[in-house]
């Protein structure tokens, strides 16, 4: 079996180290000026939302379908896409150097609730109203929904006879398992699966945020599962196993915006909310696959989607 790093650098030469169609793999809340370690870039002005988003396709698109809607408005908007991981883009929330940011109800009450038995759509929103700190607020859930899912090839389910989470209990020690380097210390990630599960995976690699990296690496064998999400058209092309969670280990997850309740104003309220209304899972999963596999720009499918249905 090759080294990781011999996987890294052929994906990086072939370009598939860019997790977005946005591309850039820095930090657009770091400038010349503001360097990782130092203090944020300024804050907005206050008649101006900046939106930013995690480093993952889905979460760029939804960064730009946010950023549209306010823009058809009259909000003056700008644009901090593609950051990096929750622990990165939450702390931009909190110290101004952004505004409002796409999120999932599930994973970002684990966030700031590790103990929650919330599970359900409903209960799950419900908890994360109140488990967000002061400064921040989320605006109506969608019912469109995108899930963490652990995944397996179809080699991999035959060979372990695997359905469920449940039955890599005996397994799990001799399997790999792969994921975004935050996995190795998130509720959502490997110390809730080992917690829930009892699962005690030989190691775990980290890889990206559900990107080209992890589908490579969960094809080509070095790794045994991985962490996915539920919308990804990554699942379908390569006839991946998602696995049952009997346990609800993950939650509900509805896109929901996340914004500093200094900005939440009702004209962004019901620009946001409007958006909201419309979505549901077909229709993310369908845009989606525009950015993932059709290879459109996420500003192009964002304009696109707003238009066709009165919000840009």
């Amino acid at each position: 079996m090759k080294p990781i790093r011999t996987m890294l650098a052929a994906l990086a030469a072939a370009g598939l180290l860019a997790l977005t169609a946005c591309g850039g793999g820095g930090n657009p809340l770091t400038t010349e000026t503001t360097k990782a370690g130092e203090e944020p870039a300024t804050k907005a002005a206050s008649d101006t939302i900046i939106v930013g988003s995690a480093n993952f396709p889905e979460a760029v698109l939804l960064g730009e379908i946010y950023a549209g809607a306010l823009s058809a408005k009259g909000v003056k908007v700008d644009k901090k896409l593609n950051i990096g991981s929750r622990e990165t883009y939450i702390k931009g929330l909190q110290d101004g150097s952004i505004d409002l940011a796409p999120e999932y109800t599930g994973v970002l009450l684990q966030y700031f609730d590790k103990k929650t038995k919330a599970v359900k759509p409903d209960e799950v929103y419900a908890a994360l109203q109140k488990a967000l700190p002061g400064t921040l607020t989320v605006l109506e859930k969608s019912n469109a929904e995108d899930k963490d899912a652990v995944v397996v090839t179809q080699e991999t389910a035959k060979k372990y006879n695997l359905t469920t989470i449940a039955d890599l209990g005996p397994v799990a020690k001799d399997l790999v398992l792969g994921g975004p380097p935050e996995w190795k210390n998130r509720q959502s990630g490997v110390p809730g699966l080992k917690q829930v599960y009892g699962l005690n995976f030989k190691s775990f690699q980290p890889l990206d945020v559900a990107g080209p990296l992890t589908v490579a690496a969960l094809k080509s064998g070095r790794v045994d599962a991985a962490n996915l999400f539920t919308t990804q058209s990554a699942i379908k092309a390569n006839d991946f196993v998602v696995l049952e969670d009997p346990k609800n280990f993950f939650a509900a997850q509805n896109v929901v915006p996340l914004i500093s309740k200094a900005k939440a104003s009702e004209t962004v309220k019901g620009a946001l909310d409007a958006v909201s209304a419309k979505l549901d899972t077909p229709t993310l999963a369908g845009l989606v696959k525009e950015v993932e596999v059709d290879k459109k720009d996420p500003a192009v499918v964002a304009k696109e989607w707003l238009t066709g249905n009165n919000l840009g």
